[in-house]
């Protein structure tokens, strides 16, 4: 079989096949072609990238990219060539009022793949800024339902589910209201909920106690109050009831979301995130968040090996989605590929509340494919990105 790419020598890392060990992986018409020993090149443009790890191209599943748009949203593809990210998942930043600006002029315009949860208030995340902050669930004459699952109709091809925040800062007074309205329109078109929680009410367990098999709560290791575990440490009921029917756990680190007082404890419960998103933004992608592989990077400091921080990163998130074609590089998938690397030495991490954690690895983005072509490459020898993001946290 002719090639259009071939990624040589590198540790190739792919949790969805269960693959850990030296090979090449081969790319032609856009998608992958193959993974094995001594690919031969014929025609191929061929990269070295011995001493690297490639894994399936990585999904955040949680960020804001409506790049101008909103007050939070950021560069999709700046955020790529900084993070490795080949899928940003958008969540929630358009609402259907505002949806089709946001395809016409940042989804069909990027180079990294934007899939989206679309917000069940009808001009989505509006009002959050530095100074600004006015919860888009407040008010009750937002919420559209029948708007929403008719954008939803229209645009099945990137939109992957209903989003809706809820809590005291979010939704107020009316506390779960908001999400009982994103859960009509979801069942109406059939794909999940990812649902933000923060301070209550509404409590941890009201919102656990209503969520179904396949929906996401994102910030699901956010700090007190509303924390997934009991003062003693152990986990909510409510929380295992939860992931036993099959509700997913994603972490959406953002500025307000992640806390090392919760992971740890639950960590040591057994309670890992189904997924590792960034929850990336204008207002932390500065600090505390800062990108997916500084997020990836404290869940390897925190315990998790570097196997099952890939894998929330990529096939588990690709199952989120149900998107079997991303998350992989089985033959006839999405022709996505990131290339990362593992620096030893002493990093220092940050959480939401201010506690540092000091790390002896951190993860590097080096490059990404994307659609079957070398999209980035960190520069060689100085590794400019790697670097400056290296220095961000460095002691």
């Amino acid at each position: 079989m002719a090639y259009d790419l071939i990624l040589r020598g590198a540790r190739v890392l792919d949790p969805s096949q269960n693959i850990d060990r030296v090979a090449d992986v081969a790319f032609a018409g856009g998608r992958v072609a193959a993974v094995g020993e001594g690919l031969a090149a014929g025609g191929a443009q061929v990269e070295d990238v011995r001493g690297l790890i490639v894994t399936p191209g990585l999904i955040d599943l949680h960020t804001h990219v409506y790049w101008g748009g909103t007050s939070l949203g950021i560069d999709a593809d700046d955020f790529g060539r900084r993070s490795g990210v080949t899928t940003c998942v958008d969540t929630g930043s358009a609402g259907p009022g505002n949806f089709p600006g946001f395809r016409k002029h940042v989804i069909e315009r990027s180079d990294v793949r934007i899939l989206a949860y679309l917000h069940i208030s009808f001009a989505g995340i509006f009002a959050f800024g530095r100074r600004i902050m006015l919860g888009e669930s407040l008010d009750s004459r937002l919420i559209a339902v029948r708007d929403t699952v008719e954008v939803i109709e229209a645009n099945r091809d990137v939109i992957v589910g209903v989003k809706v925040r809820i809590g005291r800062h979010t939704s107020g007074e009316n506390g779960i209201a908001p999400l009982e309205s994103a859960l009509q329109a979801a069942e109406q078109v059939g794909l999940p909920v990812m649902v933000h929680i923060d301070e209550p009410p509404p409590s941890y367990e009201e919102l656990c106690d209503r969520l179904r098999p396949g929906d996401v709560l994102t910030h699901c290791f956010r700090p007190f109050p509303n924390a997934p575990m009991r003062p003693d440490g152990r986990v909510r009921p409510a929380v295992l009831r939860a992931r036993e029917r099959g509700v997913l756990f994603d972490i959406g680190h953002g500025k307000g979301s992640f806390a090392f007082a919760t992971a740890r404890p639950m960590l040591a419960a057994g309670f890992r995130p189904d997924t590792i998103s960034s929850d990336i933004h204008i207002l932390c992608i500065d600090g505390p968040a800062y990108d997916q592989v500084t997020t990836m990077s404290k869940f390897l400091c925190l315990g998790m090996d570097l196997p099952a921080v890939v894998a929330a990163s990529t096939v588990n998130a690709a199952r989120a989605l149900n998107r079997p074609d991303l998350g992989t590089l089985r033959p006839g998938a999405a022709g996505d590929a990131t290339l990362l690397s593992v620096r030893e030495g002493h990093f220092d991490y940050e959480d939401v509340v201010g506690e540092r954690m000091r790390g002896s690895r951190r993860i590097l983005a080096e490059g990404a494919v994307i659609g079957g072509r070398l999209w980035h490459r960190a520069p060689h020898g100085d590794q400019q990105h790697s670097q400056r993001a290296a220095e961000r946290e460095t002691a």
